[in-house]
């Protein structure tokens, strides 16, 4: 009798554990934006807010609930995906300023955090680390003129900063593609209207 308990009991840990480990979808990164953001129109068409706990992922549908979780400190906020990005090299994830708040990683800038399946926005991809280009246009030290390039260049335009080396730049960056193929044959396009630019692997 005793061994079989012992059997319930660790099958049952097992089953847990699986359980856990299917909610989780990525491990990595997580970065934040806010001033100099708020108010612009997001991927989805919504207008960010920073106030709202909301997140740019590179794949998961647009209305996707993640839960965020700081491996560092243990604090958890679940974000609602409305945006695309982030456009910088080993990040998973941008969260509005009021998530990162909420795990406590204003300071710091990035953090480590692990990504939870809440509730699904449409179907997530089976591999969320596959490759995504972007065409990278400009880069500024000042938010005023990358905005403005962005509003010139039009819709499929976004401005991405990063802090680094006691500074913040601005990027604006163009178009979001699975295909390699595409983002070069809108580069040409860019550079005939007299935008010059240099394609990205973002992940």
């Amino acid at each position: 009798m005793e061994n079989l308990k012992s059997v319930l009991i660790l099958f049952l840990g097992m089953f847990l554990l699986s359980g856990c480990s299917e909610k989780t979808l990525q491990e990595g990164i997580a970065s934040w934006y806010g001033p100099g953001f708020h108010g612009q129109r997001t991927s989805s068409g919504e207008i960010y807010n920073e106030n709202d706990t909301t997140a740019a992922h590179r794949s998961l549908p647009f209305d996707t609930i993640v839960r965020v979780i700081n491996e560092e400190n243990g604090k958890s906020v679940e974000v609602r995906i409305n945006d695309r990005g982030p456009y910088v090299d080993g990040r998973i994830i941008d969260l509005s300023r009021s998530a990162a708040d909420a795990i406590e990683m204003l300071d710091t800038g990035t953090a480590p955090v692990r990504l939870e399946l809440v509730e699904a926005g449409g179907n997530i991809p089976n591999d969320i680390e596959q490759r995504f280009y972007t065409i990278q246009v400009a880069e500024y030290n000042r938010p005023g003129f990358a905005e403005s390039l962005a509003e010139e260049i039009g819709e499929e335009a976004q401005v991405s900063s990063d802090y680094r080396d006691d500074r913040t730049r601005y990027r604006v960056y163009y178009g979001w593609y699975k295909q390699i193929e595409k983002a070069r044959e809108d580069l040409q396009l860019l550079n005939e209207k007299g935008y010059e630019g240099l394609i990205k692997q973002v992940n």
